[in-house]
């Protein structure tokens, strides 16, 4: 038998995990609550999560965050991927160099600078064109913040690959439309999930930004559970939240299943070749 010496890193990792998921175990635990705190657990009901449903206005909120963050997502993606293949191939290393700094800004610019800046541009708009705050607005600002994630994520996978697999497919009659959608694209596939899934999460939790630019009549969940937590503890919130957090947890499952599948699908290439 061989002896494993303690490793202090498993210790902290441990404490770490603990830090991030008992809060959110205690939330789930008391959204089974039949009182109406977070001090006692007086029984156990689905009371809470039938009120969810029962909340018309919520699940109209829900349906909203959801398919706000599908479009910003989705456009994000393809203006990202792009973006980063322009980085990439740009020839001129001054050009990439500041497209990619000013790329990195935006990830390391506080969201309340972003939100506020996107305010003053609305606002600007308003006045001289009549554009009011709503669901555009929203749409806009999480398009703008989740490219330079995009940007991020698909960038490493495009400098990973061989230039030799570009110059073959052109030796052999390939245009660059060809060269785009049976080489660069397969090839990336990984990055451009992982840069929609990370843009879609992002967008799906924001806060800062939103609040600054929804309007009166459009509201996330993010935006409406702040209000909500500020009128008092509500066990309501407590099951939204549970659901949101199941929900993420299929995401995440969906992504490695995913990911796994491009990636195995990739190495078949190389070994077919």
């Amino acid at each position: 038998m061989t002896n494993r010496k303690f490793k202090w890193s498993n210790l902290y990792l441990i404490l770490i995990f603990i830090l991030l998921y008992v809060p959110i175990f205690y939330l789930i635990f008391y959204s089974f609550n039949v009182g109406g705190n977070m001090t006692s657990f007086t029984g156990f009901t689905f009371e809470h999560y039938q009120t969810v449903f029962e909340d018309t206005r919520l699940i109209g909120i829900v349906i909203n965050t959801f398919l706000l963050a599908f479009l910003s997502a989705l456009i994000a993606t393809i203006i990202g991927t792009f973006g980063a293949m322009g980085i990439h191939y740009t020839k001129q290393r001054g050009i990439r160099n500041t497209v990619l700094s000013l790329n990195n800004v935006l990830m390391v610019s506080p969201d309340v600078i972003i939100g506020a800046s996107f305010l003053i541009l609305f606002t600007f708009l308003g006045t001289w064109f009549g554009f009011k705050l709503g669901f555009v607005s929203v749409l806009l600002s999480h398009i703008a913040f989740s490219i330079p994630i995009v940007v991020l994520m698909v960038l490493p996978k495009i400098q990973e690959m061989n230039q030799s697999l570009i110059d073959a497919a052109r030796d052999l009659g390939a245009n660059n439309f060809q060269v785009l959608r049976q080489v660069i694209l397969p090839y990336i596939t990984p990055g451009i999930i992982a840069g929609y899934f990370m843009a879609f999460t992002y967008s799906l939790d924001d806060f800062a930004v939103t609040f600054f630019v929804t309007g009166n009549g459009f509201s996330t969940l993010s935006v409406e559970i702040y209000s909500r937590a500020r009128q008092g503890i509500s066990l309501e919130i407590n099951a939204l939240s549970t659901l949101l957090f199941l929900f993420s947890m299929i995401l995440v499952i969906g992504y490695y299943f995913i990911s796994k599948d491009a990636t195995n699908k990739k190495n078949k290439k190389k070994i077919t070749r």
